[in-house]
């Protein structure tokens, strides 16, 4: 008799969630540019990360601990 284990979801196991620019966009009520002019202008904006050639995308957790940050200096 096998024992088969189920693994509980946690932030070592979950699967990374990826967000595109429109995505992005439409978090923030913003248009496609605004982020990518956010990098250029040096706003402490999270960094995107190149998954393969012409498919840019923003960790969804980089964008939390972000707005996280965003909250915690405006309060």
């Amino acid at each position: 008799m096998t024992m088969q284990t189920t693994l509980t979801p946690t932030p070592k196991n979950r699967r990374q969630a990826f967000l595109s620019d429109r995505q992005v966009a439409e978090r923030y009520s913003v248009s496609r540019q605004t982020p990518w002019g956010w990098l250029k202008k040096g706003v402490d904006f999270p960094q995107p990360i190149s998954l393969s050639r012409g498919c840019t995308r923003w960790r969804l957790a980089d964008l939390e601990a972000w707005e996280n940050a965003q909250h915690s200096t405006h309060k």
